[in-house]
C-alpha cells in the first residue's frame, strides 16, 4: 500500500517546448533501474534521494543538483528515513540540441556530465527557482528567459562538450539487435533468436549488449517498451490500449512498471500531456 504522505504532480511547459518536469516527494517508492531518452536534472529540496548509477552508489541531500546524462542506467530511492522531496527538469535531447547554438556554446556532441550530485549552492537555488517559477503563472517571456540563463550556467560550470563520436563506436552488432527488439517490442525474440540474428553465441552476445548499454537485453526491450508507451500516451492512446499495442500483460502490468521507472501512472501521464496540449 503506498504511503499517504507521498505525493507526485507531473506536467509539461508550454513556454518551453513541451518540456517535461516532475514535482515530488517520495517515501517508500523506488524507482527500478532505468534510463531516460533525455537528460534528468533533479532539484532535492528536503531529505535525500539514494541512487545507483555507472555502478555506483549516490546520495542526493536536501540542497544539492542530481544530473544523469541520456542513456544512463541509475536507480532511485530515499536515502533519509522521511524519503525525499525534490523538483526535476527531463529535457529532451532535441530541446538541448536546438539551444546550443543559441547559447553560444562549443558544437561538437551533447554536453555530458561527469559527476552524479553537484554540490553548488548558487546553482540549485537557480533551478529551485526556475522550477518554481514555470509551475506558477509566469509570462512565456520570463520562463524562456530563465530557462536559458539555468541551462547555460550548468553547462559553463559542469559540462563537458565532447569531440563528435567515432563511427563503429557502438558495434555493429548490437546495433542490428537493438533494431530487431524494437521492432518486436509486442513479441520480442528470444536470446537465442537475437544471437543467431548477429552470429554470436548466445553467451557472448549478453556480454556484449550488457557492455554497450549497461542493461542485459530484457532490461533493454522493457525501457524501449516504457518509451513508446510514452509516445502513445502523450498522442492520446488510452493505458489499456497502450497495454495491449506493446506486449504488457496487462494495464496493471504498464502502470507497475511505469510508475517504477517515472515517479508517476501512465494515466496521469497521460492527463498530464493532454493538459499541456491544451495550453500550447
Amino acid at each position: 500500500m503506498e504511503d499517504p504522505r507521498e505525493s507526485a504532480h507531473f506536467w509539461q511547459a508550454g513556454h518551453l517546448g513541451g518540456l517535461e518536469l516532475l514535482s515530488a516527494r517520495y517515501i517508500d517508492h523506488r524507482f527500478a533501474p532505468h534510463v531516460h531518452d533525455g537528460y534528468a536534472i533533479a532539484v532535492v529540496e528536503a531529505g535525500a534521494e539514494r541512487f545507483r548509477h555507472r555502478g555506483v552508489d549516490h546520495l542526493a541531500p536536501a540542497g544539492s543538483l542530481a544530473v544523469i546524462n541520456p542513456d544512463e542506467v541509475h536507480t532511485g530511492s530515499k536515502g533519509h528515513d522521511d524519503g525525499w522531496r525534490y523538483r526535476v527538469f527531463y529535457p529532451e535531447t532535441s530541446q538541448i540540441r536546438g539551444l546550443m547554438d543559441e547559447l553560444e556554446l562549443p558544437q561538437g556532441g551533447m554536453p555530458t556530465f561527469s559527476s552524479s550530485v553537484y554540490r553548488d549552492a548558487d546553482l540549485v537555488q537557480t533551478f529551485l527557482a526556475l522550477h518554481r517559477l514555470v509551475e506558477g503563472e509566469a509570462s512565456a517571456l520570463q520562463q524562456q528567459t530563465a530557462w536559458r540563463e539555468a541551462l547555460l550556467a550548468l553547462f559553463r560550470r559542469h559540462a563537458q562538450l565532447p569531440k563528435p563520436g567515432e563511427p563503429g563506436r557502438e558495434s555493429r552488432a548490437i546495433l542490428l539487435a537493438k533494431d530487431l527488439l524494437r521492432e518486436r517490442l509486442a513479441e520480442p525474440p528470444s536470446l537465442e533468436e537475437l544471437a543467431a540474428a548477429v552470429n554470436l553465441s548466445p553467451f557472448h552476445f549478453a556480454r556484449t549488449f550488457r557492455r554497450a548499454t549497461g542493461m542485459p537485453p530484457h532490461a533493454w526491450l522493457k525501457q524501449q517498451r516504457l518509451d513508446q508507451a510514452r509516445a502513445l500516451l502523450k498522442a492520446g492512446c488510452t493505458p489499456a490500449n497502450t497495454a495491449a499495442q506493446l506486449g504488457f500483460s496487462d494495464q496493471s502490468h504498464l502502470t507497475r512498471q511505469f510508475k517504477q521507472a517515472y515517479g508517476v501512472g501512465p494515466g496521469e501521464y497521460r492527463n498530464a500531456c493532454a493538459r499541456s496540449f491544451k495550453t500550447l
